[in-house]
């Protein structure tokens, strides 16, 4: 299966994740419904035992007959073990069977699931006994930039243990460096405040001085990120500038941006914004469409990089929050968070169906 239509695919179970996961009530419907469908999508014969078998044996010890819930079978041998649980479990906690089967068998691969959320497991740190944590985990429902690359090497016709081997250390360590970095964006240690400060500060790293350093280093992390973002966007997108040969009619704020020439900082939240608008769209319209364009007063989302084709505006430059849709009544609506634009799904994707 080519990548583009796999990517389809995995973007439908998606969907379909978010669209089922309310009514399901348990394991067994998890698993039919949602677990056995992404296989189908990896390419695997689900309804053929030999290849996909379900309730597979893997006995553990003096323990005859413990069943691991279903085993991706290569002539006849267990490659990969996939433990499943209902949808409604968190999977935390829940790694103790397949931990135990893994080391019963030939598998090199072990996948706990809950049809949403998927953690794969190696060998890295002992041979033949499961790492303890995941080496590539994600949601269906959150895919993230790279990930459906990372599924891919997992489809059949992709499969291959040596390369994945070799590439599980990479994504187990580099995962961790980014879940660090996002402990110390957020909540910045004494080491850390520590580690910056010796590169930018001279004198004596009191107590004192290290809680009076913290708060800066937070706030200089986060601006740096926002600024190494909007940097990028603004080069892929375009949004600097309006281009000499668009022959479009721009807006007032458009026209005070260009006379005045100064420069608009996009924030953290309107680039936040950006990117949670164009994952609601994502099945509702071809996300290289989507754009930006910051005003004084306001962050416009808008499709094909035309400023008449705006779906969306947000104000976040008072101590009010909110956002205009561009509807028949320009409905305005409240929100506390850029995220809360999730809750308003339903009102804005058919405001893109105008612009297909």
């Amino acid at each position: 299966m080519e990548f583009d239509q796999f990517s389809k695919s995995l973007l439908s179970i998606s969907s379909r994740v978010e669209q089922l996961k309310e009514n399901i009530t348990t394991e067994e419907a998890t698993k039919t419904s949602l677990i056995m469908p992404f296989f189908q999508v990896l390419g695997y014969d689900i309804f053929n035992p030999l290849e996909f078998s379900p309730e597979y044996i893997a006995d553990v010890g003096i323990k005859k007959g413990e069943k691991v819930d279903y085993a991706i079978l290569e002539n006849g041998k267990p490659l990969i073990l996939i433990e499943a649980k209902s949808i409604n479990e968190k999977l935390n906690n829940h790694d103790s069977q397949l931990f135990r089967y893994y080391g019963t068998t030939t598998a090199k691969i072990g996948i706990l699931t809950n049809g949403d959320e998927y953690r794969f497991y190696t060998d890295l740190e002992e041979t033949n006994r499961m790492d303890k944590k995941p080496f590539f985990s994600f949601f269906l429902t959150e895919l993230k930039d790279g990930q459906e690359t990372e599924i891919y090497k997992f489809h059949k016709s992709q499969f291959d243990l040596i390369n994945i081997s070799k590439a599980a250390s990479d994504l187990k360590y580099l995962g961790s460096m980014k879940e660090f970095l996002t402990y110390q964006l957020n909540s910045p240690s004494e080491e850390f405040v520590k580690f910056i400060m010796s590169e930018i500060y001279d004198g004596m790293k009191t107590k004192a001085v290290i809680d009076k350093f913290t708060p800066v280093i937070k706030r200089g992390f986060r601006q740096f990120i926002a600024e190494q973002v909007n940097s990028k966007l603004n080069a892929a997108l375009n949004t600097s500038r309006l281009s000499q040969n668009d022959d479009e009619v721009v807006d007032k704020e458009e026209e005070e941006k260009e006379v005045s020439g100064k420069e608009i900082t996009t924030t953290e939240e309107e680039i936040e914004a950006f990117a949670t608008t164009k994952l609601l769209l994502k099945d509702a319209i071809d996300l290289e469409r989507i754009y930006y364009r910051d005003n004084k007063s306001y962050f416009n989302i808008i499709v094909d990089n035309n400023i008449r084709k705006w779906v969306l505006r947000l104000y976040m430059n008072n101590s009010r929050k909110f956002i205009i849709l561009n509807d028949e009544a320009k409905t305005e609506l409240d929100i506390d968070s850029v995220t809360d634009i999730f809750n308003y799904k339903d009102k804005i994707v058919p405001i893109v169906s105008k612009y297909l």
